[in-house]
């Protein structure tokens, strides 16, 4: 089978190589930036020079896989792409763009008879050796064309949890779930770091690598997360010393709660979550400014004025 894959970063190179290692499907890859097609190319892809060449490169009924930046960025390749194909073609978006684009585009490209096809991919840096999980939206039978794709690029499936893909729905249901995934994600990544933060103020010299560890052996909080963590710890140290606090967001929480309060579902430790982050880049300094003023107005407790003031 062939597939053609636009956006060769960290995710959509890796994709390319693991199909190219794990497959007899040929992948034809582009990317504006010509040493991730060079990548691509030594492990195994074609190599093209713009969309045009990719299409041109294609045997209908083609499949093009989309990595890029959600927003604009994939509109413009959906549309570029639009006029490049022909009917009973299909466009795949793997990004992490929200559902509603996916479903005025669908519309769009059914009108010119082209299958649009979401996937919501997670698995970062390390879906090369261990697997992407995908959460796929879109018509059974562009799907099931998609399939023998997906089955390369998904985990090996076990007894337990079945295969590494799923078939969510419609368009925009693949995207819907790995949206709230990225929701709970954020709660999740939160949690974990207050708990080390209280670890790091605490009376005792504790080692956040080897707790990390510890928790990996049956606890009920042991998770792919908490792994990661040891990780960190580890390489960058216990108290993350050289690691700034910035942290910043793809969008994806911001979504889960504008669609949570659209259907009046609470969801408090999500918000608190992206908030958290907020906070991380400096924002909110004027707010605590004028908690700190009104304190002193009204109880006269001293207000410390700034060192650079």
């Amino acid at each position: 089978m062939q597939i053609g894959f636009v956006g060769l970063g960290r995710m959509g190179g890796n994709m390319v190589a693991r199909i190219e290692r794990d497959s007899d499907h040929e992948v034809v890859a582009f990317d504006f930036d010509e040493k991730a097609v060079a990548k691509a190319t030594k492990a195994g892809a074609v190599g093209a020079k713009s969309l045009a060449d990719l299409v041109k490169k294609l045997e209908p009924p083609r499949q093009v896989w989309i990595m890029v930046p959600a927003g604009a960025p994939t509109q413009q390749t959906v549309d570029k792409l639009a006029k490049l194909l022909d009917k009973d073609d299909m466009i795949i978006d793997g990004g992490n763009s929200k559902w509603t684009d996916d479903k005025a585009r669908a519309a769009t490209l059914k009108k010119a008879g082209i299958h649009y096809v979401d996937v919501g991919t997670s698995g970062g840096v390390w879906g090369l050796d261990v697997g992407y999980c995908m959460m796929v939206g879109g018509p059974n039978r562009a799907v099931k064309r998609l399939s023998p794709i997906l089955d390369v690029l998904a985990p090996k499936p076990t007894e337990e949890h079945g295969p590494g893909w799923g078939h969510m729905g419609p368009v925009g249901a693949g995207h819907y779930v790995k949206m709230v995934h990225n929701g709970i994600e954020y709660g999740m990544m939160q949690a974990y770091a207050e708990g080390f933060d209280l670890f790091d103020k605490s009376e005792y010299a504790l080692d956040n690598a080897k707790i990390s560890h510890l928790w990996m052996q049956g606890s009920v909080v042991r998770s792919w997360l908490c792994e990661l963590a040891a990780r960190a710890f580890e390489a960058e140290g216990n108290d993350l010393a050289e690691i700034s606090g910035f942290t910043a967001d793809s969008g994806e929480g911001r979504w889960t709660i504008e669609d949570a309060m659209a259907k009046d579902v609470p969801t408090p430790v999500i918000t608190a979550s992206l908030y958290a982050r907020f906070y991380s880049r400096g924002n909110g300094d004027f707010t605590h400014r004028v908690l700190a003023a009104l304190r002193g107005q009204f109880g006269g407790h001293a207000v410390q004025k700034r060192a650079d003031g």
